[in-house]
């Protein structure tokens, strides 16, 4: 008797095994095997750096054109204006918005005119971002008033909301410190804030004017926690070796131009150069950066 209950449990065993091993999860089946690379990948932390290591340093602003082919990882994969299409990979305005809204990372506002962290979002504000608007619609039910009611009782009101959509944001603005540490000896950045910027439309005709501005600041190191397990397609084409968003940045495998550098008159780059001088002036803050590191040694 004892034996034919153990073949019994035996055999219940084994056609739950079986069973669980034919439920897979969607990510497992869309790939040949199990992806567990970039799930639980930790962040690299900074070099320790004390105020008496850094002999120099200056802070820089610069912005990432998502229409270049270089940094298209940053804008792909397109979404359908409300959430991703792609489960596998997400755009950085997707992973950027997603964990804003859920409390992970915080959002500061008043963008074009504070990149200093000082003005956190509110969840009202956070609910705006991008345009996303709720408007009220009212419209009186004419066959309830044939039925007798006055107009203000058959008064119906809708709810129509405009989200926020995220395939606008084409361009991403970076403020960056350049130090050289004179305890290892190198010439280094650390990136301290990334906003998005979404074109500019013109409130009358609804028309793009051409320019960008910027929704709200994050605080990078903050946002890193989530950028590591965040994956990015590979351009050389290989979906065996996936990189995250905080690997992107990390090896500064992106194209970018300086728009600003720290001065005495705070401007921007195009508030004094435009057209091919802009660019120019980009390219000699560039220069200067690297031939101070060159002039700190002596041959």
């Amino acid at each position: 008797m004892k034996k034919i209950i153990l073949l019994f449990v035996g055999v219940t065993l084994s056609f739950n095994s079986v069973n669980a091993q034919d439920v897979l999860t969607t990510e497992e089946m869309n790939s040949v095997y199990k992806k567990e690379k970039h799930h639980n990948k930790r962040v690299q932390p900074y070099a320790p750096l004390r105020q008496a290591d850094v002999m120099w340093s200056r802070k820089i602003w610069r912005e990432i054109d998502l229409r270049q082919k270089i940094n298209h990882p940053f804008y792909y994969p397109e979404n359908d204006g409300i959430a991703h299409t792609i489960e596998d990979r997400k755009s950085l305005i997707d992973v950027i918005y997603s964990a804003i809204k859920e409390g992970s990372i915080t959002a500061y506002g008043n963008a074009s005119m504070d990149d200093e962290f000082r003005e956190p979002m509110t969840p009202e504000q956070i609910k705006t971002i991008g345009g996303a608007k709720e408007t009220i619609e009212e419209s009186v039910n004419w066959d309830k008033v044939a039925d007798g009611m006055t107009e203000e009782e058959a008064l119906e009101r809708k709810v129509i909301k405009t989200e926020f959509n995220r395939n606008t944001v084409k361009k991403w603005r970076l403020k960056e410190e350049w130090f050289f540490d004179k305890q290892r000896s190198v010439m280094d950045v650390r990136i301290l804030g990334i906003a998005p910027m979404q074109e500019d439309k013109d409130e009358v005709t609804g028309q793009l004017t051409g320019g960008f501005s910027p929704l709200f600041w994050v605080h990078f190191p903050e946002a890193r926690e989530v950028l590591i397990n965040a994956e990015v397609f590979n351009l050389v084409k290989n979906d065996a070796e996936r990189r995250t968003y905080d690997d992107i940045f990390w090896k500064r495998m992106f194209g970018s131009t300086i728009i600003k550098e720290a001065s005495v008159s705070d401007r921007k780059v195009n508030e004094y150069m435009i057209g091919l001088d802009g660019l120019l002036e980009a390219q000699r803050i560039k220069e200067e950066i690297f031939n101070i590191e060159h002039d700190l040694w002596e041959y």
